[in-house]
């Protein structure tokens, strides 16, 4: 069965490099750009990508856009920061050659890395997730963050690896933690969630004790320090913004005057 890989990417010059030269062994490679201002689109048709141009749309829609416009049924889908170790692509290659599919998808291990090192606690490991799907046999979940795979057919586990390379730095850390808590708000109100004054501080100092204690985030040094703190603030601001959200009218919603 021949294979794509649906990538989405925006300014990601000094990592998709990488990521495309581990996927060599693909029968096609989409890359689509949200309007990067660096050379990412040069990259891309260096390696020989086919290059589609979409405005953002979102984190699941832009990667159903890329997946629904792959010209095979089986398709691999990554993002710009990630790329596929050896023995991983091996697999792929083999299960991809196979006349019998007994699956609609197949899932992962992601190892993640920060700072150039694998970080083995704070919850980022084990971290399982679907990558090489059939498209004719799934879609992507609504969900505005943590978007997801929905697969129609059986999903086989894989005890395989990507690797993954998401944050070079703290700023980094902070930027998406502000992105991921405002989305994270914006999904809540959506759904009709309210939420008590207090609900920001007893998120936010669980979080920090969960990840930090509970998910052995001391193993990391001071990383893993920064990590639960992050987390901790991730979760204080989502909840936080959520109340925003409800009594001042933010995110275009309307105003609850009888929230608490």
């Amino acid at each position: 069965m021949p294979l794509s890989v649906a990538i989405v990417a925006q300014d990601e010059a000094k990592r998709l490099p990488r990521c495309l030269a581990s996927v060599s062994f693909a029968d096609e490679v989409l890359v689509v750009d949200s309007g990067s201002r660096d050379n990412s689109v040069d990259i891309a048709r260096l390696f020989g990508c086919r290059v589609l141009q979409q405005s953002w749309l979102g984190y699941a829609r832009q990667k159903q856009f890329a997946v629904n416009n792959c010209s095979n049924d089986w398709v691999l889908i990554l993002d710009a920061d990630e790329l596929v170790p050896r023995e991983t692509a091996e697999k792929i290659v083999e299960i991809t050659g196979s006349h019998e599919q007994e699956f609609a998808a197949y899932s992962f291990l992601r190892k993640n890395f920060f700072h150039k090192r694998w970080i083995r606690h704070c919850g980022w490991w084990p971290e399982r997730v679907i990558r090489l799907v059939n498209r004719r046999q799934g879609r992507f979940s609504d969900n505005l963050v943590h978007e997801r795979w929905i697969s129609d057919g059986a999903i086989k586990k894989l005890d395989l690896t990507l690797e993954h390379y998401s944050f070079r730095n703290y700023s980094d850390l902070i930027n998406k933690m502000q992105e991921y808590s405002t989305l994270g708000a914006q999904e809540m109100i959506q759904k009709g969630r309210r939420v008590r004054w207090w609900a920001p501080i007893s998120h936010g100092i669980w979080t920090f004790i969960q990840t930090y204690f509970f998910e052995m985030s001391m193993m990391e040094g001071f990383d893993g320090f920064m990590i639960s703190l992050l987390n901790a603030q991730g979760s204080f601001m989502k909840y936080a913004k959520l109340r925003e959200g409800i009594t001042h009218g933010e995110f275009g919603m309307v105003i609850d005057k009888n929230s608490k």
